[in-house]
């Protein structure tokens, strides 16, 4: 592979569960240029002089041609994208697990935003707010009725300038102001603990440039409490995906080394490319990050979570492990995402992201548009999958690549599965917090963790008797 692919580092978060999240790639160029279609152009200036001349009110030129060029990017996936000053400022922003602000993390509860929890050492740490503090307003604006991206932008900013939250303390019954002034905060991906003595879990939220780092001293820390560990949970649940680096790094911790990840295939030739578990294909610095890790991790008996919300770098990750026998895979079908982004600048703060290749599993399987099977089967819970069916999937898009493997099959029951889902869920809306369903991940109340947990201690588990492998389903053609 040489020095003509080089991983860059970029990663596009989506709405919903993965739904539009990427492996980016920064590639050489292309040597040469494709030959332009003169009577195609010829049309497109034809019609932009038009607008200009014909349209009800005048238009910008800038505007006329970034939206032709968007459009024209849009068409091609759902995962190909243009970037304007804005949108490329927050996708850089995104990949690099830093932003400036107060340091939470929030979720939205009634219409106000609720403190999922504050991250470590952030400036709201330090002004002590806590778990399920309640946000009521943000300066002088009142959050109910504001979405929850609105309500970050607000308490987003300039590093040393100052925003007051206004927070209601349910166990306390007090409303009280905070000032917070904000800086750069580094986001935590990775989360971990002893489950119960002899068996560790470690989550991965995100693969970001801080994940490979935190994983090591999470790995470390499981160790340093219990140097015998028995057995480890894996969780990628809802782990959207991120960078190629971090997924074959963290493959790399488990597997031997030099083994095959990931592989990729496209059009160019700097898109046809092995990814082994090997330093050279993950270390960003020369250093190998992975070397602290105790030796114990290469052979600790492993299960790895996922489910429909899994997508993309944890794909990559389940598909290394489940492939090379290092790794029990439970849980539900992931989402999908086989496809590779390349992330090429268009100017100093514009560019485009483009679908330029699919990856494959070390045993050559492409996971587009179908995911990765689990070994084991699981429900969301005892009673079975609450809102499995409303999670989007990478074949639910428009547009979205087959996997140029396998017959693309309609999936009848699913609008119907799907209604019910959001039956189910309007109702669940209805109930207290404590009384929900679905509690949060790595609680003793989490049904699949236990599952993981039974499966490692040689117990019965409770496998899905409602699940099947989902094949890819077919799409129209009009």
């Amino acid at each position: 592979m040489g020095q003509k692919m080089k991983i860059a580092g970029w990663v596009s978060v989506g709405v919903l569960a993965g739904a539009l999240t990427t492996v980016s790639l920064q590639t050489v160029a292309r040597g040469a240029m494709t030959p332009l279609p003169l009577e195609e152009i010829q049309q497109l200036s034809a019609v932009f002089g038009l607008v200009k001349t014909d349209y009800v009110e005048p238009v910008d030129d800038k505007k006329l041609i970034t939206d032709a060029i968007s459009g024209m990017v849009a068409s091609l996936d759902p995962h190909s994208q243009y970037f304007d000053k804005k949108s490329f400022a927050e996708f850089r922003e995104g990949t690099s697990g830093k932003f400036v602000g107060v340091g939470i993390e929030i979720t939205q509860e009634d219409g106000l935003i609720k403190v999922v929890s504050p991250i470590e050492g952030s400036p709201a740490f330090r002004a002590g707010l806590k778990t399920n503090d309640l946000i009521t307003k943000i300066d002088d604006t009142a959050v109910k009725g504001l979405s929850l991206g609105d309500a970050v932008k607000k308490m987003r900013g300039e590093p040393d300038t100052k925003v007051v939250l206004t927070i209601f303390r349910k166990d306390e019954s007090r409303t009280f102001p905070v000032t917070i002034t904000r800086e750069e905060i580094k986001t935590q991906s990775v989360k971990a603990r002893m489950i119960e003595p002899g068996y560790g879990w470690i989550r991965l939220s995100q693969f970001q440039e801080r994940t490979v780092e935190d994983f090591v001293r999470k790995a470390e820390e499981l160790y340093k409490q219990d140097p015998k560990l028995k057995g480890l949970v894996l969780d990628l649940r809802n782990d959207p995906g991120g960078l190629l680096d971090a997924a074959v790094a963290i493959s790399a911790a488990f597997l031997p080394p030099d083994v095959t990840v990931v592989t990729t295939n496209g059009q160019l030739a700097e898109s046809k490319a092995n990814f082994k578990a090997s330093p050279e294909f993950y270390a960003r610095r020369g250093a190998d990050p992975l070397k602290r890790l105790p030796a114990a991790l290469k052979s600790v008996p492993l299960v790895v979570l996922v489910n429909e919300g899994s997508a993309s770098a944890s794909e990559i990750v389940a598909g290394a492990l489940q492939d090379h026998k290092r790794a029990t895979i439970m849980g539900s079908q992931t989402f999908g995402k086989g496809s590779v982004q390349t992330v090429r600048p268009l100017g100093p703060d514009t560019g485009i992201k483009l679908t330029t290749a699919r990856y494959y599993t070390p045993s050559g399987k492409s996971i587009q548009a179908r995911g990765i099977v689990p070994d084991v089967m699981l429900d969301e819970t005892a009673e079975g999958n609450v809102f499995a069916a409303l999670r989007m999937r990478e074949a639910d898009l428009e547009k979205h690549l087959n996997n140029g493997q396998t017959e693309e099959k309609k999936d009848e029951a699913r609008e119907k599965a799907r209604e019910e889902a959001r039956k189910r869920l309007e109702e669940e809306a209805k109930k207290s917090v404590a009384e929900r369903k679905l509690p949060e991940f790595g609680t003793d109340k989490d049904f699949q963790l236990a599952q993981a947990l039974n499966q490692l201690r040689g117990k019965p588990v409770l496998v899905s008797k409602t699940q099947t492998e989902r094949k890819e389903e077919k799409k129209e053609t009009q």
